[in-house]
C-alpha cells in the first residue's frame, strides 16, 4: 500500500488498483494536490501491464464533495487557464485510460466529484448516496468534463435540469435515469466495485481499450470550452459572492457581474 501525503491512497488487490480520495475532513474535496496525485497515479498505472482494472472511491463515507472552494483563487483569465491544466489532465487520464475504471460511491458525490465519478466507466453506488451539480450556486459552469459526460449518460434534457436546478438526487433516482449503473446496500459500494473490476480485469485488454477510445471522442473540444469559460467566471463578482455565501451558509445575492 502507498500512503500519499497529498490526499490520495493507492492499494492493490491482484490485477486491480484501488485509488482512494482521502481527505475525509473536507469530504474528499478535489483540491489541487489531490488532482496532481491522481494525474501521477494514472500515468503510472497506465504503463503497468499487470494492472488490468481500477477502482476509484472516497474515504470515510463520502465519494467527494467536489472542488475545494477555499482554493478557488484565479484573479485573471491566464491564471484560471493555468489552474485548469491539471483538471484537464485528470479528466483525460481517466476517460482516455486503456484500463476499465469502476467508481464506488458512498455518501455525497457533488460537483467536480460527480464529474470525477462520470470519468469512470461503471458506477456502483450505495443506496444512501446523493448526487448533485450545484455549480450555479457559486457562479460557475459545470466543469471536470461534466458537459461532455453527463449528457452522454442521461441525455441533454435531463442533464440540463440537473445543471440548472442543482437539486440533490438519491441513488434510486440516479439509477432510473442511467446516471449510475448499480445500486447496492450502504457500506458495500467498494466491495461491489472491486467485484466488478475483478471481472473486467479478466477481459481482453486491447478490446477494452479500443472500446473505451470510441467513447472519448469529442472530449477535447468540450474541455477547452470549459477551461476558457470557467477561467473567466473565476474572476467575476458573482463567483466571489457565491464563495462568501457558501462559507457563511446563506443564500447568495447574485448581480450578473
Amino acid at each position: 500500500m502507498t500512503d500519499n501525503p497529498s490526499m490520495l491512497r493507492e492499494t492493490r488487490e491482484g490485477a486491480v488498483a484501488i485509488l482512494t480520495l482521502d481527505q475525509p475532513a473536507r469530504r474528499n474535496a478535489l483540491a489541487v494536490p489531490m488532482r496532481e496525485s491522481l494525474v501521477a497515479a494514472m500515468e503510472r498505472i497506465e504503463t503497468d501491464e499487470t494492472i488490468r482494472a481500477i477502482v476509484l472511491t472516497g474515504a470515510k463515507g463520502n465519494f467527494s464533495a467536489g472542488g475545494d472552494i477555499s482554493g478557488m483563487e484565479a484573479p485573471d483569465l491566464a491564471a484560471g487557464r493555468l489552474r485548469f491544466r491539471t483538471t484537464q489532465r485528470v479528466v483525460r487520464g481517466f476517460i482516455g485510460s486503456s484500463k476499465p475504471i469502476v467508481a464506488a460511491v458512498e455518501g455525497w458525490c457533488v460537483g467536480a466529484g460527480l464529474g470525477m465519478a462520470l470519468c469512470c466507466d461503471t458506477i456502483a453506488a450505495a443506496a444512501g448516496a446523493r448526487f448533485m451539480a450545484g455549480f450555479g450556486k457559486i457562479g460557475l459552469i459545470p466543469d471536470f468534463g461534466l458537459l461532455h459526460t453527463l449528457p452522454r449518460r442521461v441525455g441533454e434534457g435531463r442533464a440540463k435540469q440537473i445543471f440548472l436546478h442543482a437539486e440533490p438526487m438519491d441513488a434510486q433516482a440516479a439509477h432510473a435515469i442511467g446516471l449510475i449503473d448499480r445500486v447496492v446496500a450502504d457500506g458495500t459500494a467498494l466491495d461491489a466495485a472491486k467485484a466488478i473490476a475483478g471481472r473486467l480485469a479478466e477481459s481482453a485488454p486491447l478490446s477494452i481499450a479500443l472500446t473505451k477510445s470510441w467513447f472519448g471522442q469529442g472530449l477535447g473540444e468540450a474541455l477547452e470550452w470549459e477551461r476558457n469559460i470557467q477561467s473567466a467566471l473565476f474572476a467575476t463578482a458573482d463567483h466571489a459572492e457565491g464563495k462568501v455565501a457558501f462559507h457563511a451558509k446563506r443564500k447568495p445575492d447574485f448581480t450578473g457581474r
